[in-house]
């Protein structure tokens, strides 16, 4: 899993218990998903169709720096799913996870639309050589 952001625990991101609030981190999943997602399938018209259980098993506090670990597990025809990991950046205890997130690849009509990938793709890989 390749860990692509990084989050510090401020304030306004805590509940009543001075841990990190779950509807905080549960948008920077869904934010991160949306855009490896758009990065993925060169589209920015995606959008979070389903997520499944999400298993919290610690949490962070205030000044605490989290991770968030996306990767793919299946890309369907208009569609793409992942998994999701979000951990201390410090500690690297996880914190919460997500089994399935299934973004869908829309069409200018906001109808799924097939997108064409089989595996993940790098953006370095879209750019080409400039080795001459």
């Amino acid at each position: 899993m390749r860990f692509h952001t990084r989050k510090w625990v401020k304030p306004e991101d805590l509940n009543a218990n001075e841990t990190l609030f779950g509807g905080r981190v549960l948008a920077w999943i869904d934010e991160e998903a949306a855009l490896y997602s758009i990065i993925q399938l060169e589209n920015k018209k995606v959008v979070t169709k389903y997520m499944s259980e999400i298993n919290f098993t610690s949490t962070a506090k205030k000044g605490d720096i989290v991770e968030i670990g996306i990767e793919v597990v299946k890309f369907g025809k208009s569609s793409l799913t992942l998994n999701c990991e979000v951990r201390n950046k410090m500690t690297r205890e996880t914190i919460v996870t997500v089994d399935n997130i299934i973004m869908v690849n829309l069409g200018d009509n906001g109808k799924p639309k097939p997108h064409g990938k089989k595996k993940v793709e790098y953006v370095r890989d879209r750019l080409g050589s400039t080795d001459d």
